[in-house]
């Protein structure tokens, strides 16, 4: 078992190997697989999806990764923004027309959801499929936690995965409303006080 002490930024140099390992944490996620059912066109858009939904995190240390890289978490500082010009090219050159415009409600739901005073952002947390189970995430959550406590600055998320739920609830997040669309998955919005 590892302890937090070996939890580490993520710089360039581990970029990749960090970016593949959410995609695999990611490959039965409900909305993932909602939006690229095709297994090719997953692996070949997710990593994209990844770096323009969390990849600023690298540019601010605040990408968080395990021993081995079994699990990454990127969160975003108050102020940092998803690459939303990138997304929307993503989603403009993958989405099957029948859902692209549930997918732009999604989106403009998220948006609407985010609080609006500054907040930490976790966009995306995953661990390798052959490492679940194994108190990583749970690892990662209180790493990142413990300096939004510090800063006394609230954190936010959207829940892709309703068995996730009561992970995030178990690290202080509520429920701060629901998102779904047509033939979405739910997204749940989360939001957690600094303590």
């Amino acid at each position: 078992m590892i302890s937090e002490s070996e939890i580490r930024s993520a710089d360039t140099t581990i970029r990749a190997n960090t970016i593949w390992t959410i995609v695999l944490g990611f490959a039965a996620d409900p909305l993932a697989r909602w939006t690229w059912p095709d297994p090719c066109e997953y692996f070949r858009t997710m990593p994209q999806f990844v770096a323009a939904t969390g990849g600023r995190a690298f540019e601010h240390r605040t990408a968080y990764v395990t021993k081995a890289i079994r699990a990454a978490a990127l969160w975003l500082p108050p102020g940092v923004d998803q690459d939303e010009k990138a997304l929307d090219q993503i989603m403009a050159h993958s989405l099957r027309p029948e859902i692209a415009e549930d997918m732009a409600r999604l989106r403009r739901s998220m948006a609407e959801h985010r609080p609006p005073e500054p907040h930490w952002y976790l966009p995306l947390i995953a661990a390798d499929p052959n490492w679940l189970g194994q108190g990583l995430g749970t690892l990662l959550m209180k790493h990142a936690l413990r300096r939004c406590d510090e800063e006394g600055i609230a954190a936010y998320l959207e829940s892709s995965n309703p068995e996730n739920v009561s992970f995030y609830q178990r690290h202080g997040f509520t429920i701060v409303g629901k998102i779904q669309h047509g033939s979405s998955p739910t997204l749940t919005p989360m939001s957690r006080q600094a303590s």
